[in-house]
């Protein structure tokens, strides 16, 4: 039987959702620009960094939206990396980006939108999930491979980071938000044996928050 001698080497891709934005109006924000992070979220990058700063990071990599550069910042500091960018990583895309959705004065209470709701399965408003599933596992590879043996930190948004896991867990894509374990600043790390995927780690050092709370 050949061993190439990497079959046992352990990689760790950790995916972490960003922090808190400053949103005041609740909006859906999705790829919209101009969402920084909240003085609570800047200070959930930080606890991050700081649960970061013994582990071997090879590589921090944060998708284009400004509120994943930042809480990818501290982190990209703590170990003398520059932050690069992956598109594979940006937010879900949604038709409901850039309007208010809470419920009872939200957009859902005018009917014209209610022909976007019309498939939860795939779903009929936004980028589907098998989309999102495939595209953030590319980025996981790449980091995987360019990392061997030591360890990468990848900064994206709530849906895509719990729609990845799903997929690596084999559960189906669709899902009820209310019950998404991806806190903000939340890590969902991918433990890798050579190329096998062989435990996935959820933590929160930054503490938890609502899953349900619009504008991840």
């Amino acid at each position: 039987m050949h061993d190439g001698g990497t079959a046992q080497v352990e990689t760790i891709v950790h995916v972490l959702r960003h922090g808190e934005v400053h949103n005041p109006n609740a909006i859906l924000y999705g790829r919209l620009s101009g969402f920084s992070l909240s003085v609570a979220g800047r200070a959930q990058a930080g606890a991050v960094a700081r649960a970061l700063a013994d582990h071997d990071i090879a590589l921090v990599i944060a998708s284009p939206l400004q509120r994943a550069q930042e809480t990818a910042e501290p982190i990209a500091a703590q170990h003398r990396l520059v932050v690069r960018t992956d598109e594979n990583l940006v937010e879900a895309g949604n038709t409901f980006e850039g309007l208010r959705v809470s419920v009872g004065d939200g957009a859902l209470r005018k009917p014209r939108h209610w022909w976007k709701l019309r498939d939860p399965f795939t779903p009929s408003w936004g980028e589907p999930y098998l989309q999102i599933a495939h595209r953030m596992l590319a980025a996981v590879n790449k980091a995987r491979v360019e990392a061997a043996g030591r360890e990468a930190v990848l900064v994206s948004h709530q849906l895509p980071v719990w729609t990845l896991r799903r997929f690596l867990q084999g559960q189906r894509l669709w899902h009820d938000p209310r019950y998404r374990q991806c806190s903000l600043a939340s890590l969902t790390s991918l433990v890798y044996q050579g190329d096998t995927l062989v435990d996935i780690v959820y933590s929160e050092p930054a503490g938890g928050s609502d899953p349900s709370v619009h504008g991840a």
